[in-house]
């Protein structure tokens, strides 16, 4: 089976081949691809494509959802649609050329919910198009800007031979490589659809983060029967966004992009910048939102504050008209917000980088006794902290290097209380995969799914490929304990996750 992914939500089709895996090297860097999209559930025509995979066995699993970035590999040449000479110029040609991991051989899929998709170019976020909406054979597909034109609508079909077609929705007719050529350049158009292999594609799958775009420090939490999301905003500078997003999910897969819940610049009046690392918790019907951030210019110190809404999904607004803890108010930078709340109700806030800071939070959510403050420090914290309890015992985790590095990382301790006294460092549970193209992994939370012992880590990498320390990608994988109440290293994938 060609295919480079699995199917999500459908079964009940054996598959013909066990699919194949194969990595697709990076090549060039990644520029910023921020745009605003929803992730939606598959469309039929996607559904109706992986219903073949069914069965494949779980190390073969891959997903295609919305947000996706594949390779599109003609099956009668082994090559790579590509648009010519990484032109980011509007009608730029594509053809096909030997794979090499370039961004201008990397489509996004964007799932319309329609039963087609759009397929976008990482190198320039144009899409792939036939050329004028001609109905013709031999019109020629081009990269054009990405509009609601139907010449820009593909549906992804099988084609009994474990490949797929694209057919166009415009003119129904099939993306080929033009006279079947096996030569570099050869240019892609429409053709009246066949059994030529010169028609089918393999859909290789490069990376599928959970929500599509950049985003980092990812928090994620159930509020009633609904999981949340909620990141930083990736792609800037310095990481100078300012605004945080939130997304809500049933099955941990399909998520629902909310829009910006909380725009510092606009919201804050003693910040308007550097919106980082958010963490929440709900009490009494009110959802209250933990923040760092900053004001633009020379004093690059940051701040912790928090925002409150009646809804998960905002808008928030600043409970306080100031910092919940200031800048220099305790060592460190005061960031990376995180919440625990045990089963007792009482609610926690853990902060800090180089230093971890912990303390109850009053009834109030929004204050503390900064005499119940407590600082941890153990061998090689720098950020991150999260906090979750396991039959009486408290885990302790958080990330170790520097987020920039590929090797930023997770690590954890152990306790009897959600503040300690802490044990020390257990030992590290997630790292990068250099075999898979994956750097960076860290700054995480952890979520269970009610009822169960099944547990779920979410965390950002470096967007693959070659993204680095501020363009970074939300993934979700299992977290496993061991017998003994250990953590299990977390093994990191391309793909993420069944839904539940």
């Amino acid at each position: 089976m060609c295919y480079r992914y699995h199917r999500r939500g459908v079964t009940g089709v054996a598959p013909q081949r066990e699919p194949r895996l194969r990595r697709v090297p990076p090549a060039r860097k990644e520029g910023s691809i921020m745009r605003r999209t929803i992730s939606v559930a598959l469309t039929a025509a996607l559904a109706a494509v992986l219903l073949l995979v069914g069965a494949a066995p779980a190390s073969a699993a891959h997903h295609l959802t919305d947000g996706s970035s594949v390779n599109l590999i003609a099956r009668h040449s082994g090559k790579c649609a590509d648009v010519v000479s990484a032109s980011t110029a509007n009608a730029a040609e594509v053809g096909q050329y030997t794979c090499n991991g370039g961004l201008n051989q990397l489509w996004r899929i964007r799932d319309l919910g329609n039963g087609y998709v759009q397929l976008a170019a990482r190198h320039s976020d144009q899409c792939l198009d036939v050329d004028g909406a001609s109905t013709a054979n031999g019109a020629k597909v081009i990269q054009w800007p990405c509009s609601s034109g139907t010449n820009q609508q593909w549906r992804i079909e099988l084609t009994g031979t474990g490949h797929t077609r694209l057919t166009a929705r415009h003119s129904g007719k099939c993306l080929e490589v033009a006279s079947a050529s096996t030569a570099n350049g050869a240019r892609l158009q429409q053709r009246d659809c066949g059994t030529g292999t010169d028609q089918q594609w393999e859909l290789d799958l490069v990376s599928n983060p959970a929500i599509p775009g950049l985003f980092a420090d990812p928090n994620i939490v159930r509020f009633g029967d609904t999981y949340y999301l909620y990141a930083t905003t990736d792609g800037f500078a310095g990481w100078s966004g300012t605004r945080f997003r939130a997304f809500s999910s049933k099955d941990l897969v399909h998520w629902t992009d909310h829009g910006v819940i909380l725009d510092v610049a606009a919201d804050i009046a003693w910040a308007d910048n550097s919106a980082w690392a958010p963490g929440i918790a709900e009490r009494n019907g009110e959802y209250y939102f933990y923040f760092s951030a900053g004001k633009a210019g020379g004093d690059t110190r940051k701040h912790l504050g928090v925002a409150v809404a009646d809804s998960p999904t905002g808008p928030f607004r600043d409970a306080l008209g100031r910092p919940l803890v200031s800048a220099g108010t305790y060592a460190g930078q005061m960031i990376d917000p995180a919440v625990f709340t045990d089963a007792d109700g009482r609610s926690y806030l853990y902060w800090g980088q180089g230093s971890s800071h912990q303390v109850p939070l009053n009834t109030d959510m929004v204050s503390f006794n900064a005499s119940q403050v407590r600082t941890y420090q153990p061998a090689n914290y720098n950020e991150g902290t999260f906090v979750v309890e396991r039959g009486g015992a408290y885990y302790f985790m958080w990330s170790e290097n520097d987020t920039r590095s590929e090797d930023y990382r997770v690590a954890y301790a152990t306790g009897s209380s959600p503040t300690g006294p802490w044990s020390s460092r257990v030992g590290v549970i997630l790292q990068k995969d250099l075999s898979q193209g994956i750097k960076g992994t860290g700054h995480h939370s952890v979520v269970q799914v009610p009822g169960t012992d099944q547990w779920y880590i979410a965390y950002h990498r470096f967007a693959i490929p070659n993204g680095d320390g501020t363009h970074r990608e939300t993934m979700i994988d299992r977290l496993h304990f061991n017998a003994d109440g250990t953590i299990r290293p977390v093994v990191p994938t391309l793909e993420g996750i069944e839904p539940l």
